[in-house]
């Protein structure tokens, strides 16, 4: 945990504001190369959406558990809230830290983002590794302030395998704001043919580019754990360059094995018991920065958030 000296100035949160369609505006944030011009075309058979000002923290960083190994959803969390108190002017924040005044690329800021990340971490029940569902909960707490100010906020899961047209409404969610997605590391199950999740990662998209009712889609991620300097010097103490990085999706549908598990409240040890499959729907990721030889990366679903400031 971060030390609870630089802890005291977190602990409630703000809102921000609701993304306009349309705009094109240098960005000084984020932009590969620069300035970003913001696109928001979902007009026709085909749609491209991108967003300026997402931040891309990094999840590593010295006094988070693990020095963040796990923090990849508290910190794409961030991007996303990064986005509505910076670009949009959302109060945002924790009691006397608001996301707004922050700059993450700014040496002075690189603590309290860090706390920020943490208080995330802690308002999404971070166990060693956080869900999609108590990371729209810790966005809920984190925009209290904003509702109470007049804001109406929204937030929401988007599954993979029960969203109809799951790119086109990736397309119009990210419009709105940027989403936060999460893919599965998928091995090879028992069954032959068959895949077995073993683990799974957290990014911001900031851009997609595809087709209503495709089979693919491209996308541009800010990834809190995919830093160039990753491993070198002090990496740990500073935040890396921001990047945007490039991936395609592609629709499947794969056979999955879910493994049994133990049930702690009865005597038996379910986990010796036979796993179940079932044909799932995925889209499995690919990109230059995204290559293994062990295992497939399946992309599960997205949480989309929405603001907009009081009216009148």
């Amino acid at each position: 945990m971060l030390r609870k000296a630089l802890l005291t100035a977190l602990a409630t949160t703000a809102v921000g504001a609701v993304a306009l369609p349309g705009l094109a505006a240098a960005d000084p944030v984020l932009g590969t190369p620069p300035p970003c011009v913001k696109v928001s075309d979902l007009a026709g058979a085909e749609f491209e959406v991108k967003q300026c000002g997402v931040s891309d923290v990094d999840q590593f960083r010295a006094g988070l558990e693990g020095n963040g190994n796990a923090h990849c959803g508290p910190a794409s969390l961030y991007n996303v809230l990064h986005f509505w108190g910076h670009e949009k002017k959302a109060p945002v924040g924790w009691l006397t830290t608001k996301v707004g005044a922050l700059d993450p690329k700014d040496p002075a800021d690189y603590t309290v983002v860090g706390n920020s990340i943490w208080r995330i971490g802690v308002d999404a029940k971070y166990d060693g590794g956080t869900n999609m569902t108590n990371l729209r909960t810790a966005w809920n707490i984190a925009t209290q302030p904003a509702r109470n100010a007049g804001w109406a906020t929204a937030t929401d899961w988007a599954s993979t395998h029960t969203t109809d047209d799951w790119s086109g409404t990736l397309a119009k969610r990210l419009n709105q704001g940027p989403v936060q997605l999460v893919y599965g590391r998928y091995a090879p199950g028992p069954r032959a043919g068959s895949l077995e999740r073993t683990g799974g990662h957290i990014v911001t998209v900031v851009s997609a580019k595809g087709s209503f009712d495709g089979s693919t889609v491209q996308l541009k991620l800010a990834d809190p754990g995919r830093a160039l300097d990753h491993g070198q010097d002090d990496y740990l103490y500073t935040q890396s360059a921001y990047e945007s990085l490039d991936v395609t999706l592609e629709r499947k549908t794969i056979v999955e094995h879910i493994a049994a598990k133990d049930d702690a409240n009865t005597p038996a040890d379910e986990s010796l018991l036979p796993g179940t499959y079932r044909n799932v729907v995925r889209w499995e990721l690919t990109g230059p920065r995204y290559v293994s030889t062990k295992t497939r990366q399946m992309v599960e679903g997205f949480n989309w958030f929405v603001m907009s400031p009081p009216v009148g």
